[in-house]
């Protein structure tokens, strides 16, 4: 991608070095609230931002501060507070990206962490630090954090950080950055008063910048997900495939390598697929496009922004391949199905980490997408041997195979040709991993919980004084499962059993397992049957 294929923000061309690696991450062009946020940032204002999670505020300020900073002057002149240290760790590793031809160092600071090792890594030098309030004002109190070159303060998610007590840690930190020439950012999806109060206090003429999100529906599209893991996930979407009765289907992926990559791999399996992104020009999307009107490619792959302003009727199937970081994204990729009264499915693919990110889309539909099982592994479909078939006569008749032979002549002196043929086969279609096919099986059927429900353990309990609503919604964000549906909880003084439907066991483990509640760590693990437990 060159640096003027992409947008430049108002009268502010980004530099060369932060296009790269924009263009690294997939980005093509700017969200709505990176295209107000930016520019203005850009130009030293004061600003506040309401935008939820998923809407690409980390890189409305992140890409500022990183064209800001002076990555040859090795002091601190950033600073991003957030309210978690999951959100800490995220910003860090996003911004990180964007810095990464720029050679911006970053540091995360959180609790959890040894703090002796952050005090060594703060002497080593870092222009921009993230972190949580309470361990930001920790390293200030003992020194060993100096915010007197600081020139950007970020307050991100400001209103989760009012609802967990943190504004006087706040205010604490911002008096300790210098006011001259200070530009400060706050996000936040809400603005309280308490918030409202903050910015009147610290702010200097701040600029407003919002995304609104209004309900958005899509009543006629079944929606479901399959979760899967990275070591199988084109198996995987073959599976589906071969399972579906698919006219015709969009296939979404975030960048655009990972489009070409898959329309590879599609086509090495026997799929008719093309693919469709910001590199191709105009002539090639015509042909390509006109092939999918036609009926001659059965599967399209694309990026949200190549696929904008599609109008295909017949497309009976949208598959996310990746789930969009932005939940809106969603909303405009599976409305490329069901048109016109027609229905149409959606279908999306998730790692166990993603469920944060399908619960933000959840929210944003106002509806629970449901989870189906991946579909067995079946025997290859009628064109996938075709294709393989045609492909292997192409490969002997190009006689250009002298590197392997002496690989094939030692197999046969121990294995009978057939077996090593058809072994050669199975690795250039699954891979070499072929035992890590399916996931490990979790069995739910004996935790000693009511009919339909599984019990679990959580090493967390009355001595770090929590209620049952707490835990009830903790396990509802986590999960992103109905609150009204969290069975049994009971509190113990050092641990705490909670029962879930059996339909959401496997989501509820996946997502929960090791997260953070109350600043620790929680253990979250099926429960043995109460006459084994030795508890």
């Amino acid at each position: 991608m060159t640096v003027e294929s992409l947008q430049s923000f108002g009268n502010h061309q980004l530099s060369e070095q932060v296009l790269q690696a924009l263009s690294e991450m997939g980005f093509e062009e700017p969200s709505p609230i990176q295209k107000e946020a930016i520019p203005l940032a850009l130009e030293g204002h004061d600003l506040i931002g309401q935008a939820q999670t998923g809407t690409g505020k980390t890189a409305a300020f992140g890409i500022p501060i990183t064209e800001t900073v002076n990555p040859k002057f090795l002091a601190i002149q950033a600073l991003i507070v957030t309210p978690t240290r999951e959100l800490a760790i995220q910003v860090a590793e996003e911004i990180a990206k964007i810095g990464k031809y720029r050679h911006v160092k970053l540091l995360p600071i959180y609790g959890g962490q040894p703090i002796d090792r952050q005090i060594r890594a703060l002497r080593m030098g870092y222009q921009v630090v993230v972190g949580t309030p309470g361990r930001l004002l920790d390293h200030l109190n003992r020194g060993t954090l100096r915010l007197q070159h600081v020139k950007m303060v970020v307050l991100d998610e400001a209103d989760e950080m009012l609802d967990m007590g943190f504004i006087k840690d706040i205010e604490s930190l911002l008096k300790e950055v210098p006011t001259e020439n200070r530009q400060m950012m706050l996000f936040s999806a809400t603005m309280p008063p308490g918030i409202r109060k903050l910015a009147q206090t610290y702010m200097k003429n701040p600029r407003s910048v919002s995304v609104s999100r209004d309900e958005l529906t899509v009543p006629q599209i079944e929606q479901v997900f399959y979760e899967t893991s990275e070591s199988i996930k084109v198996d995987a979407l073959c599976r589906i495939i071969d399972n579906e009765d698919i006219g015709q289907g969009i296939i979404f992926c975030r960048t655009k390598r990972g489009v070409d990559e898959l329309v590879v791999a599609l086509e090495a399996r026997g799929y008719f697929a093309d693919a469709l992104h910001g590199d191709l020009d105009q002539q090639h999307r015509d042909r390509v496009m006109k092939r999918f009107r036609d009926g001659k490619s059965e599967l399209l792959v694309a990026t949200d922004v190549a696929a904008r302003g599609l109008d295909i009727n017949n497309v009976t199937h949208v598959i996310n391949f990746d789930i969009p970081q932005d939940p809106v994204s969603y909303v405009h990729r599976i409305g490329r199905t069901g048109r016109v009264g027609r229905k149409g499915q959606a279908i999306t693919l998730i790692l166990p980490k993603e469920y944060r990110q399908l619960r933000l889309i959840e929210n944003l539909i106002k509806t629970r997408i449901r989870r189906q099982e991946l579909p067995p592994m079946a025997d290859l479909s009628e064109h996938q041997a075709e294709n393989l078939k045609n492909q292997l006569i192409r490969l002997v008749k190009g006689n250009d195979l002298e590197n392997y032979r002496a690989i094939v002549g030692d197999l046969l002196d121990e294995y009978d040709a057939s077996d090593v043929a058809a072994a050669a086969l199975k690795y250039a279609v699954e891979g070499a991993s072929v035992e890590e096919k399916e996931p490990e099986a979790i069995n739910f059927e004996n935790t000693g919980a009511a009919a339909g429900m599984v019990r679990f353990f959580m090493n967390i309990g009355r001595v770090q004084q929590i209620s049952p609503q707490e835990i009830s919604q903790w396990i509802a964000k986590e999960s992103g499962i109905p609150g009204n549906l969290i069975g049994m909880i009971n509190i113990y003084d050092r641990f705490t059993f909670a029962e879930v439907p059996m339909e959401y066991a496997s989501r509820v483990l996946r997502s929960m397992h090791q997260a953070m509640f109350k600043g620790r760590r929680v253990s979250v693990e099926p429960a043995k049957a109460r006459e084994a437990a030795d508890y």
